[in-house]
């Protein structure tokens, strides 16, 4: 039997909604909604403008009825760490929501140092340490602005999008768990670790787990009654759970605006070699543990585009690929997950200041520039792949890689090349296809998670690609030069 799932995927720089159809274990997918994302400037500060993605939304669930008037569910999916604080009274939110690019949280670093160190935080919560998780944000957001906190609930930003839409006001695990507030053995809030904080304990929602019904499609709507399922919400957690490789726990990247390299574990890994790689440890579906660690991907493309846009200059992705396949490898390299390339604005000069200052001289073309990224890129992921497989003790043969990024066969290759390992790329849709297939379960169509990317495997093409001796070797010869830019 067919039935048509709507699933709302939204990124950091744009949000789609795509109808899935389910049939006869095979999935079929079509766009009927894009629309543009991104941090906002308000008052000095990085925000989401929470009611301008409410009315996309309202416009995609418009459009999906157009296409398809019996919808069998509606779920949906976004970034991490960040979050809304409503009114518990009139449930209208308090403030726009933060973006996590905010640059408040970084002087909140040394305060929950004096109230708890880093080693504590990584063994309660298992979750890497970085300025954006949500709880340095809560931390300065009460600090900046206490009277949101009385009589509020927060929720992560894909609940907060779902509470719009008829969701019961509850929150996803798999969202919950980037916040650094949460027990990953036990799965729910650390409420002691939250005093200690002095965060009010009541902000915080009753966590459910992906595949649950929470509520139904408003009626303001103006559509039928449609079932609203928190599915894996935060988009990783999606996009790994369209990973098509049924055979034991396999090695991923989602790569898009962060490239989350890891695979998947039954327990928590919080140990001393695990939070010095860094490693984090997310929750997934089935009870499993996303153990990955954090790479600024395709942002550091996508921003240098943005950038040299505003100035006038228009380039597509392609055109950016052909010109750092012009450049020497290895000439120029980088760390993709300094501090430095984390805010917007200005990413060549930011690229070219830090070549400058780490002794390689000054970066002499825009083909050379974004060569740089590239082999900095997949020198990152290699780098990941053997701290990934020396912390589990295991060997992975092949790199899965899933979403936006798969489409530069350019990177694939260099990942490839850089790390000596295969890599199967693709599908570009993971999020989406993830979103709709745990609504396809929590439907009770689809019956487990094997059988979930057993439907993906049969539905999407993927591409491999193997390594290049002769690349490998330039990497090779310059991996020493590149890890002293993590010392």
């Amino acid at each position: 039997m067919r039935k048509v799932f709507l699933a709302f995927d939204l990124g950091a720089s744009s949000g789609r909604g795509i109808l899935g159809a389910v049939e006869d274990g095979h999935i079929t997918l079509k766009e009927i909604h894009r629309f543009e994302n991104g941090p906002k400037n308000r008052d000095g500060g990085l925000f989401w403008d929470y009611p301008a993605l409410c009315a996309e939304l309202k416009k995609g669930v418009d459009l999906a009825f157009a296409e398809e008037p019996a919808l069998a569910g509606i779920g949906l999916d976004t970034w991490g760490v960040d979050y809304v604080l409503f009114d518990r009274t009139s449930g209208q939110m308090k403030r726009l929501p933060y973006n996590y690019r905010d640059s408040r949280t970084d002087r909140q670093l040394p305060k929950v140092e004096e109230l708890i160190s880093k080693e504590e935080l990584y063994k309660r919560t298992g979750i890497q340490y970085m300025s954006i998780n949500t709880i340095f944000q809560l931390v300065a957001h009460l600090e900046e602005h206490p009277e949101d906190f009385r009589n509020a609930f927060m929720l992560p930003i894909p609940d907060a999008l779902t509470y719009f839409l008829g969701g019961a006001p509850v929150a996803d695990y798999t969202e919950c768990s980037t916040t650094g507030l949460l027990d990953p053995y036990r799965r729910q809030w650390d409420f002691e670790l939250i005093g200690r904080l002095g965060l009010p304990r009541d902000i915080f929602p009753e966590i459910v787990q992906p595949g649950t019904v929470c509520g139904t499609l408003k009626q303001e709507f103006g559509h039928g009654p449609v079932p609203i399922f928190k599915i894996a919400s935060h988009d990783t957690a999606s996009a790994v759970a369209a990973v098509p490789e049924t055979a034991g726990n396999p090695l991923y990247i989602s790569c898009g605006t962060w490239a989350l390299l890891g695979a998947e574990i039954d327990e928590p890994n919080t140990s001393p070699e695990a939070a010095k790689a860094p490693f984090t440890n997310e929750g997934g579906t089935d009870g499993k543990i996303r153990f990955l660690t954090n790479i600024m991907g395709s942002w550091l493309l996508q921003e240098t585009r943005r950038y040299w846009r505003e100035k006038g200059r228009t380039l597509s992705f392609a055109e950016m690929e052909t010109m750092a396949k012009a450049a020497a490898p290895c000439k120029y390299l980088l760390n993709p997950c300094d501090p430095v390339f984390l805010p917007p604005d200005d990413m060549p000069g930011r690229i070219r200041r830090f070549c400058s200052e780490r002794g390689q001289g000054a970066i002499p073309d825009d083909g050379a520039l974004l060569r740089a990224i590239y082999d900095s890129l997949a020198l990152a992921f290699a780098r990941g792949v053997a701290g990934l497989e020396k912390i589990l003790n295991t060997a992975y043969p092949v790199i899965h890689t899933v979403g936006g990024g798969t489409k530069d066969g350019f990177l694939m290759q260099l990942t490839a090349d850089a790390s000596g390992k295969a890599v199967e790329a693709g599908p570009v849709e993971a999020t989406a296809i993830g979103n709709i297939l745990m609504q396809a379960r929590g439907a009770g169509i689809c019956p487990d998670a094997r059988t979930a990317r057993e439907w993906v495997k049969a539905s999407f093409p993927v591409k491999r690609f193997e390594p290049d001796p002769a690349s490998g070797k330039v990497f090779e010869a310059n991996h020493g030069r590149f890890l002293h830019f993590f010392d």
